[in-house]
């Protein structure tokens, strides 16, 4: 198939081309600097400006691009987060509403979007969103996807949890103080920590690709849920490192400020959709996905 992929330079679409390329499928890649291979395509989300032309009729729209969240929100930032995703968004959506074949429409969502703290609660794809910063934030990303589905396009948001793998800026950045011998727990550990391994994320995005059953949101986590404090546990006892050095709450806000909620807080989130429609993880459990990242 012939997929057009925005955020194609970030790490997440890095390892999608490599796969889907691997397998035998056309990948263009939006760039917002002149085009400087035949796989490029020019576009300026900012301005709406993508010409549907240059897309010739692909299968699969995907956006990964978007600001990254792991930084302080400061109110210039939150900007910056927000406009990232909702300009490349409607505007992908806008371009697949003029295409003869109608694609398509996959744009990468956040877990957070349920809410900052939400306890053992489990929360299905038909959960409310929350209230807060990502949950407005999600409300407006997924709503830039209307016109495409309007128009006629299958249209998905993936709220992701954190994507476990050693080339994962995220994960070798949690890794750090384990590695040093520093590692624990966040807070009090009890919250519900959802990641999801670098493999089964690929395979999700191609599964939701491929089954004409999956719209709308889909959340792609572990399906055996962890807190944080078995998370960290788990990761302690993948690098022989012990793990024994909590962060206290009260720290993490002070240096993150709202941000800290991301990891302070519970999402139980279950990939419910996904496996109503047959889709079957390679890593169910945090063991296996911390083992598949660290391979």
């Amino acid at each position: 198939m012939k997929y057009v992929l925005a955020g194609a330079s970030g790490f997440l679409g890095k390892a999608l081309t490599r796969d889907l390329v691997a397998d035998g499928h056309q990948v263009l890649r939006l760039v917002r600097r002149t085009p400087s291979a035949p796989d490029e395509i020019r576009w300026d989300p900012a301005r709406g400006d993508l010409d549907p032309a240059a897309l010739d009729d692909p299968d699969v729209l995907v956006n990964l691009a978007g600001a990254n969240i792991g930084r302080p929100w400061t109110p210039t930032y939150r900007l910056a987060i927000r406009e990232s995703r909702i300009s490349t968004t409607s505007t992908l959506a806008a371009a697949a509403t003029q295409l003869d074949r109608r694609p398509v429409f996959i744009t990468q969502s956040g877990i957070g979007g349920y809410g900052m703290d939400l306890g053992d609660r489990i929360l299905t794809e038909d959960s409310e969103l929350g209230e807060g910063f990502l949950s407005d934030v999600v409300r407006l990303w997924e709503g830039a996807l209307e016109p495409a589905r309007a128009a006629g396009s299958r249209v998905a948001a993936l709220r992701t949890g954190v994507v476990l793998d050693g080339k994962a800026p995220a994960f070798q950045l949690m890794s750090i103080p384990f590695r040093l011998g520093v590692g624990g727990r966040l807070g009090s550990g009890t919250q519900y920590f959802p990641v999801v391994s670098l493999t089964d994320w690929i395979r999700a995005v191609r599964y939701v690709a491929d089954n004409d059953s999956l719209s709308g949101p889909v959340n792609v986590a572990l399906p055996t849920p962890a807190t944080n404090i078995e998370f960290t546990e788990a990761l302690a006892t993948a690098l022989h490192r012990p793990s024994f050095v909590p962060v206290p709450a009260a720290l993490m806000k002070a240096a993150l400020g709202e941000f800290a909620w991301e990891l302070l807080g519970s999402k139980r989130a279950l990939p419910t959709r996904l496996q109503a429609a047959g889709f079957a993880f390679h890593h169910p459990t945090v063991t296996s996905a911390l083992s598949a990242a660290l391979a």
